[in-house]
């Protein structure tokens, strides 16, 4: 450590800080008390932190940081006040979170979600995804994704009650990172584990760490249909783990863990909207105890996509009403979610690809006019 390159605290949990202390000489209980001025106090600086020795604090400020990162932009849904906030690293680049209240009035007791990233970009190239076109550029770490968490807290008008982890990138592609902030939120920001949850395309291998470490935080699947051709298609990821690979997987988890899943759907119109469709819901559900979430699809058209991305839209409203009826003809539990933050881009990754966009397009746009100068 050293002031060119000081340790950044966000992201440490409490053994990891009573270790950092004791490398600095101190007792170990500097180190939960370092946790509970970063986490439970949410301390900008180590001045606050009035309960420890000025010696201590002058040698945290020389050689340690609580690292921060940088609210870029904020958009407010006046439809639904939907929130959708754009952050910058450390290294420039860019990731979002989105801020969900429910769909009825304000009400303390009622739900807040946080839906935050994993990755900025993502490998999976999910057809129907913003964060795809961007491809993968890096995982966060555990201190980037607690942040996003309580950057957001300071922004809502309520306490954030649950955690998503289904906005940028495949959060079990970083499973050390992912789980380490889920257990720091869970014990330092006061969220329980039963309230988060971990959202995967299909990443068997992690499915099964999750059940054979007995995870606490809840699992979705984004499956979007039982056809393995049209999965294929839709989710590349398929052809690397077919879906009764996944299924199998799935099952194990239950087995393990007792835990229902949740299976996320979007409902494309001629794609995965069938009595077919229907039925082989049912049969997974008599399968794997769980609950099917039909979650809207919002275009990702601005981002220019071919093929098949081109050919996908929403279900009409009256199938959409159709098909939940028809599962719950079938004894499954089905949430019917409506739109949230369409008009500010809400979607996982479209802020922050339009943002990149116009990064692209101002430095293309400098370069030219620097070229132009020089001739």
């Amino acid at each position: 450590m050293s002031k060119k390159n000081p340790m950044n605290l966000k992201g440490l949990s409490v053994a990891e800080l009573e270790e950092f202390a004791v490398s600095m000489g101190e007792k170990p209980f500097r180190g939960r008390q370092l946790f509970e001025w970063i986490y439970h106090k949410d301390a900008a600086g180590f001045d606050a932190m009035t309960n420890m020795p000025a010696a201590f604090r002058r040698r945290l400020a020389s050689e340690a940081r609580i690292g921060s990162i940088a609210l870029r932009d904020r958009k407010r849904s006046p439809a639904d006040a939907t929130t959708k906030l754009l952050f910058e690293l450390d290294d420039g680049k860019y990731i979002e979170s989105v801020l969900i209240p429910p769909r009825t009035a304000y009400r303390e007791e009622e739900r807040l979600t946080l839906c935050v990233s994993t990755q900025v970009g993502c490998p999976l190239d999910c057809v129907f995804c913003a964060t795809a076109t961007m491809g993968f550029r890096r995982n966060l770490t555990a201190g980037e994704i607690v942040d996003q968490v309580m950057t957001a807290a300071r922004i809502a008008e309520r306490k954030i009650t649950n955690i998503v982890y289904m906005g940028m990138g495949e959060p079990l592609l970083n499973y050390d990172e992912v789980m380490k902030s889920a257990e720091i939120i869970s014990t330092g920001l006061k969220i329980a584990a039963k309230r988060i949850t971990v959202s995967t395309a299909g990443w068997t291998p992690g499915i099964r760490r999750m059940a054979d470490e007995n995870r606490r935080v809840k699992l979705a699947i984004s499956l979007h249909t039982l056809d393995e051709r049209a999965r294929t298609e839709l989710m590349p990821v398929t052809g690397k783990f077919p879906l009764a690979e996944l299924l199998d997987a799935a099952e194990y988890y239950y087995g393990r863990t007792k835990q229902r899943i949740t299976f996320e759907y979007i409902l494309f119109d001629g794609w995965n909207d069938s009595d077919a469709d229907v039925r082989r819901l049912v049969a997974l559900m008599k399968r794997i105890p769980g609950k099917v979430n039909i979650i809207p699809f919002h275009s990702i058209a601005f981002s220019l996509p071919q093929g098949v991305p081109a050919a996908l839209r929403p279900s009409p409203p009256r199938r959409i009403d159709a098909f939940a009826r028809k599962l719950r003809a079938g004894h499954v539990t089905v949430f019917v979610r409506s739109s949230a933050g369409e008009d500010i881009n809400a979607a996982c990754g479209q802020l922050a690809v339009r943002h990149a966009a116009r990064a692209e397009r101002t430095a293309h746009d400098a370069g030219s006019l620097k070229h132009v100068a020089s001739h």
